[in-house]
């Protein structure tokens, strides 16, 4: 098999027995990148020598019988929303195109010293804003199963890396599903732990109470490597829970027997592809056969999940974008003269149409009366999401819905309507609102040959039970080994 084809846990078999090198692996990837990023452009910056330096140092470790990183000499990619120490972080915007940190985030220092591999920054949504990374300034990504249609997003870059075979693992960032959703629509696995789980410190802030890191992977196994190395508390973010982590590759157990999964009514809605449909009914099906129990559950105030999250979300982002003046930092428009004249003219030509119209929409709910109307509503709706949660995981373990309403549709589809573009979310978004865990893997295909998304969400902290369900069904399927032919 090539290298680039191989998950974290089998390259690692391989560099343990000295099988392959680091380097020998690394060139193999980018010898994959330049075959197909033309079609797919799943990055924004390639950083190679440095790759190949750290690939240099991995082996040299092994060939030391040092004592190794759970990433050592693993090739990863990583959403171009983290801050990277002299490597362009861009957040995929005009206003950041020349912005070199000074700094490592804590997850981009967690995961070099586990020895991982930097490829590059993958494309995203501008800022994080969007289901479709068609959003970026740098142009769109294409979805490597049919280059016609859309990766999903916003970690668009990171997911086609990732199914693409242009890595072997990545990180993401999730808002509102913007790494269960793509990882859905390239049919990866992606996890978006508990708010609080992975440090947010260093990576560029869209809703600071939504934002969540995770991985996005070839499978449940490296799902669980990459969740150890990045989970933790971090003294540098406020929000960071203080809790033990546990090792989450205990969890990858093949048995459901007793594990009882909650089925919402509420997400088998008009309007939900029957392919998606029946897909989910037939892995629910399987789990079920495999001795888990399934009951359906209600979420009531799952339906008003959408609205509540674009008021939140651009409520904060109008907060958190404010920065971007062109003073201290990235894009300064040339044309002003004087200082207000500076500001706007930055931000007009700095920022794309979707942040735009995000920060009037978060300005606009957040200005005199109107915030008890609209944000204040919003945030007493997000508390009701929390409860309805609670109140079903008393009785459930897990619940399973699909990722997505529908595969992953046609580029240009949906950017003349961006209503219909925030309901391609409509199942994930309620998860960040609550602040637990969620994960999505490949459950089926489409008549077309488009992958289709399973999403498993547990309660607060409870990430070991979702990958013991989520590894259990992918032991018993073969969804996960398939790849994207044609590129």
């Amino acid at each position: 098999m090539e290298l680039c084809r191989l998950t974290i846990h089998e390259l690692q078999e391989r560099l343990r027995k000295r099988e392959v090198c680091s380097l020998e692996a690394t060139e193999e990837v980018f010898k994959r990148i330049e075959e197909v990023e033309e079609k797919v452009h799943a990055f924004v910056t390639l950083t190679k020598e440095e790759a190949f330096e750290q690939a240099r140092a991995a082996d040299r470790r092994i060939a030391a019988d040092e004592q190794i990183g759970p990433l050592n000499g693993i090739p990863i990619s990583l959403k171009d929303i983290f801050v990277t120490k002299d490597i362009l972080t861009t957040c995929s915007s005009k206003i950041l195109s020349n912005f070199i940190p000074p700094y490592d985030g804590t997850v981009v220092k967690k995961v070099k010293d586990a020895g991982a591999v930097i490829l590059g920054k993958t494309n995203m949504d501008e800022f994080a804003m969007g289901s479709s990374n068609e959003n970026s300034y740098f142009g769109v990504t294409r979805n490597p199963w049919d280059l016609t249609r859309v990766p999903g997003g916003s970690s668009g870059g990171s997911a086609v890396s990732v199914a693409a075979d242009e890595c072997i693992a990545s990180l993401g960032t999730d808002t509102g599903g913007s790494i269960r959703q793509p990882a859905g629509c390239c049919g990866v696995v992606g996890m978006k732990p508990t708010y609080g789980r992975v440090s947010r410190y260093g990576i560029v802030a869209f809703a600071s109470s939504l934002d969540q890191v995770g991985p996005l992977t070839k499978d449940v196994t490296d799902c669980a490597i990459l969740m150890n190395v990045i989970s933790g508390y971090d003294p540098k973010d406020s929000t960071s829970i203080p809790e033990e982590v546990p090792d989450y590759t205990q969890s990858l157990v093949a048995d459901v027997k007793g594990i009882k999964i909650g089925v919402p009514k509420e997400y088998f809605i008009k309007g939900t592809d029957p392919e998606v449909e029946a897909a989910v009914q037939e892995a629910l099906k399987l789990l079920e056969g495999l001795g888990a129990e399934i009951k359906e559950v209600s979420l009531p105030h799952a339906e008003y999940g959408v609205a509540a999250y674009y008021l939140i979300a651009p409520a904060e982002a109008s907060s958190n974008l404010a920065r971007y003046d062109g003073v201290k930092y990235g894009y300064r428009s040339p044309e002003s003269e004087r200082l207000l004249e500076m500001y706007r003219m930055t931000k007009t030509e700095g920022f794309g149409p979707e942040v735009k119209r995000r920060i009037m929409l978060g300005t606009y709910a957040l200005s005199a009366g109107y915030y008890d109307a609209y944000y204040l509503k919003a945030q007493k709706v997000r508390t009701l999401i929390r409860k309805d949660f609670e109140e079903v995981f008393r009785h459930c373990d897990v619940v399973i819905t699909p990722t997505a309403p529908t595969p992953a549709f046609k580029l240009g589809e949906k950017t003349e309507d961006p209503l219909q573009m925030y309901l391609s979310d409509i199942f994930t978004i309620s998860c960040n609102l609550a602040g637990i865990p969620g994960l999505s893997l490949p459950c089926g295909f489409s008549k077309e040959g488009l992958p289709i998304g399973l999403q498993i969400l547990g309660d607060f902290l409870k990430e070991e039970v979702i990958i013991r369900v989520a590894h259990t069904y992918e032991q018993s399927t073969d969804w996960h080994q398939r790849r994207p032919g044609g590129i």
